[in-house]
């Protein structure tokens, strides 16, 4: 792919900042700069109203499907044949104000500079922001760029039940953006999407941008260990069923599993609960989740079958039932090799340091490079810190990264596959 400039515009950085800023303050986490908006909450809904409203001040056409993704885009055809950015702007509850709220935005930016220079393009651009990304409040995560590729059915997206006990299509219904749209939905020329880099690598080595090679596969499982319930000062230890002992090897288990494995592979516990959960008594049930990734696929099997059988294996040691199931499973993928060359030589001509590297971290464009053309740009986090309200990427590397998504953007528009 040539990735000489034709067309270039300069983004407008102030006005990148003040949106991310004002878009902050809706969840915001009081004495801190995350904010908390979890899917479909209400917090999600004046998040979405807000950037709809910057969507509809610059005269584009906003289209809402079945499952809530919302697209804006220069044409009246939508994401059809359009160069596209996006990403997401719910957050995990304990949130920053980047993670997917900067592509999301920068995006949106691209679209307004554009505008305003008067750029004759060959084709259109679009922007989106798609539902329940971080799958925090309902699994799987990417739900949203899912369903719009035809991964997952909108029947089945609204029959999700959340941690909470609601439902994805009463809740879409209760804010109002359960849309008309078309889902699965257009496929667009390409996709990009900015992004934090939500790890230490480009913080580390100093390095300005990440030209993203690919996503690397994940295995989120859900375990349900039964033990049984009893008085702790009375039951003899040799005579205890009780999960959560099996609950506490099972994630060093995991933790082994990876550092056995090494390479890419990473293995992580993050939700755990105990039933009845009484100082005074040995739990009943423990529910836990367990997050195995890796970049390679067999690999990533092999984990998963060496958990299995982990778990087995200890669970049976203490008399313990196990149930278990699969909350989100998505292989490693590879981003076109012509973009993220593109993003690599873009970067080069703006003087940006540049490494080619994979993401650690689900994000929408794994799930967009089924149907089209796709790449990312990561820009660095300080101390490799997100999923935190502490999570922070200096100013100038914003805007670094939403100019370098302007250059790719419209370098896009010029390419024919």
């Amino acid at each position: 792919m040539d990735s000489r400039q034709g067309s270039s515009i300069s983004i407008n950085g102030a006005r990148l900042l003040d949106r991310i800023a004002e878009l902050a303050q809706i969840g915001a986490i009081e004495g801190t700069q995350g904010c908390s908006r979890l899917a479909f909450s209400d917090a999600d809904r004046e998040g979405r109203d807000l950037v709809v409203t910057w969507m509809q001040d610059l005269g584009l056409t906003v289209t809402v499907d079945a499952v809530g993704n919302v697209v804006a885009s220069t044409s009246d055809d939508g994401a059809a044949g359009a160069v596209m950015a996006g990403s997401h702007i719910d957050t995990v509850g304990t949130g920053g104000r980047y993670d997917g709220n900067l592509g999301v935005l920068a995006g949106l930016e691209v679209i307004e500079a554009t505008l305003a220079a008067g750029v004759d393009l060959q084709r259109p651009l679009a922007v989106a922001f798609f539902s329940n990304e971080e799958g925090s409040r309902y699994p799987p995560d990417m739900m949203g760029s899912l369903a719009y590729v035809g991964g997952m059915s909108v029947e089945s997206v609204l029959e999700v039940t959340g941690a909470d006990g609601s439902v994805v299509g009463e809740e879409l219904e209760r804010i109002g953006y359960r849309g008309s749209a078309p889902c699965p939905g257009a496929a667009p020329h390409a996709y990009v999407e900015l992004h934090i880099e939500q790890g230490p690598v480009l913080d580390r080595a100093g390095l300005q941008i990440g030209a993203v090679e690919g996503v690397q596969g994940i295995s989120w499982t859900e375990l349900v260990l039964t033990g049984q319930s009893n008085h702790a000062g009375t039951t003899p230890m040799t005579l205890r069923r009780d999960p959560m002992v099996v609950a506490a090897e099972v994630a060093v288990a995991a933790r082994n599993i990876a550092v056995e494995f090494g390479g890419s592979q990473v293995a992580t516990v993050g939700s755990l609960t105990l039933h009845p959960n009484l100082v005074n008594v040995v739990p009943a049930h423990a529910t836990m989740t367990v997050d195995l990734r890796n970049t390679d696929e067999k690999a990533l099997q092999r984990a998963e079958d060496e958990l299995r059988k982990r778990t087995l294996e200890l669970a049976q040691s203490e008399g313990i039932d196990v149930n278990s199931r699969t909350l989100a499973r998505f292989e490693p993928v590879e981003f076109d090799d012509r973009i993220v060359d593109q993003i690599e030589q873009l970067a080069t001509q703006r003087g940006l340091s540049t490494k080619r590297m994979p993401s650690g971290a689900g994000h929408d464009a794994q799930m967009m490079a089924r149907i089209c053309p796709t790449g990312m740009i990561f820009v660095p986090s300080v101390d490799g810190i997100s999923h935190n309200p502490a999570e922070h990427t200096d100013e100038q590397d914003l805007i670094a990264g939403a100019q370098l998504l302007a250059d790719a953007m419209l370098a896009l528009t010029e390419v024919n596959w």
